[in-house]
């Protein structure tokens, strides 16, 4: 008969059962079934480096590889459930293990420790979850980048949220492309860092067992070899907290992005036209065509803040090595990965399938005087200080505002008025199209 503790792996010191509520409170299994091929995979190593140094026979890790397998296959297939009964997602793999090949299977954990393994199946995870991430971004960049060069149509610059200077609809996409570039190399970096295998640590200070734990980090795919000490490598969490940290950049940057889609599609602006699949409707206003997919991305940013948040504060003050706090690296993570996932290619689809208003961008930039740099750059350039130049060019505006007229509206003799340097070649100088072919400007075609 199986005793109380026959799907846990601990409790001979223990006389009595844990609490229902304990039990409940202490298992992660709701959010870590991701974690089981990953846990088969350190287990797969693990194995073949107990077989090359001897713990095992070739017999009994053919067995144990086997049987490994198997348990991945049969969970795929739904015929093993990963249920409440498994405290973790190591349990659920070691117990299964043992029920299909037997005794041999108790010899799995000789020379490793939860610990160990439960970070080197982490750092699996996110090592493939960020390279997956990456992906995305450059998708995304591929999508920024073509809907861009179809689109090098003319509209306002902002400052403040007012009407600066002319720019053009590919130059501001290319903007999120650069900050896209960043977060590809924050996480590519993070990669880097974290490529060093913890399996070998054991609880805190190794084993006794003769293992090589450079043989099992090649098997593994860790470039940087094993960890150099031990409780450093069962106790780091770091590699989850830099990739939530480049993550909650990434989603920053797509939040801003998603302000800008909520604010061009708007009536008041109506530089551009989304979608209709990632849109929704008003149950009592039958013309509202709400911009949702944006906006669910611009609020979902601050659960990403969240997550990173929740796993510093768990990290900060704890003592050295293995603490049950560490177990909050996992849903936090998970979540941020979840809602950076989703929102990347909601964003990708959006972007991808917007149709860019031209007309209506021309016309914006006509009503907002941003010409007026360039009006001042003119003055410079016939020889007027630039400080006299802006003031004069202020007055300019002054006059066309109570006038309802654009500076180019002006005729030769009302500029004059102002300065006397003005001259016919000013039109062609402050015309917009013009405009953005001088000098450093024509980067911005």
């Amino acid at each position: 008969m199986e005793s109380a503790y026959s799907t846990r792996l601990w409790g001979g010191r223990f006389r009595e059962d844990e609490d229902a509520l304990m039990q409940r409170f202490n298992s992660g299994r709701c959010r870590t079934d991701w974690l089981i091929e990953p846990d088969i995979r350190g287990s797969l190593a693990h194995v073949a480096m107990q077989v090359k140094c001897g713990m095992l026979t070739e017999e009994e890790g053919a067995q144990l590889t086997e049987g490994l397998h198997q348990i991945w296959d049969a969970y795929r297939a739904g015929e093993l459930v990963y249920g409440p009964e498994y405290e973790d997602v190591h349990t659920f793999v070691e117990l299964n293990l043992i029920r299909k090949v037997g005794e041999v299977g108790k010899k799995l954990h000789t020379a490793r420790s939860r610990n160990d393994q439960c970070n080197v199946d982490m750092k699996l995870y996110v090592k493939e979850q960020t390279s997956y991430v990456i992906e995305l971004i450059e998708t995304f960049q591929k999508t920024l980048a073509r809907v861009a060069e179809e689109n090098p149509w003319i509209m306002p610059g902002y400052t403040h949220l007012q009407r600066a200077q002319v720019v053009t609809f590919k130059y501001y996409l290319m903007a999120y492309w650069e900050m896209m570039e960043r977060d590809k190399k924050r996480l590519s970096s993070a990669l880097v860092i974290m490529d060093q295998s913890p399996l070998g640590c054991g609880a805190l200070a190794g084993t006794t067992h003769q293992i090589d734990r450079a043989y099992t980090a090649k098997l593994l795919g860790f470039s940087g070899g094993p960890c150099r000490n031990f409780m450093d490598g069962v106790a780091d969490r770091d590699f989850v907290l830099e990739t939530m940290a480049d993550f909650s950049i990434l989603m920053m940057h797509l939040s801003r992005l998603a302000e800008e889609l909520v604010l061009w599609s708007s009536s008041e602006f109506g530089f551009i036209v989304l979608d209709d699949r990632y849109t929704t409707g008003s149950s009592i206003m039958p013309q509202k065509k709400n911009p949702d997919g944006a906006e669910l991305v611009r609020g979902r940013t601050g659960r990403v803040y969240g997550d990173l948040l929740t796993l510093l504060c768990a990290m900060k003050g704890l003592p050295l090595a293995y603490n049950k706090d560490l177990q909050e690296d996992k849903s936090t993570f998970y979540d941020a990965l979840d809602v950076v996932t989703g929102s990347l290619q909601m964003m990708e689809r959006m972007i991808g399938t917007l149709k860019a208003q031209r007309q209506t961008m021309h016309n914006a930039v006509k009503k907002g005087f941003l010409n007026a740099t360039e009006v001042a750059d003119y003055l410079v350039k016939k020889g007027v200080a630039f400080r006299d130049a802006h003031g004069i060019v202020g007055e300019i505006v002054l006059s066309c505002e109570e006038q309802g007229k654009a500076i180019e509206d002006l005729t030769l003799d009302q500029l004059k008025s102002f300065s006397p340097v003005f001259e016919e070649d000013i039109y062609s100088y402050i015309d917009y199209d013009n405009i953005l072919t001088k000098g450093i400007k024509k980067e911005m075609l």
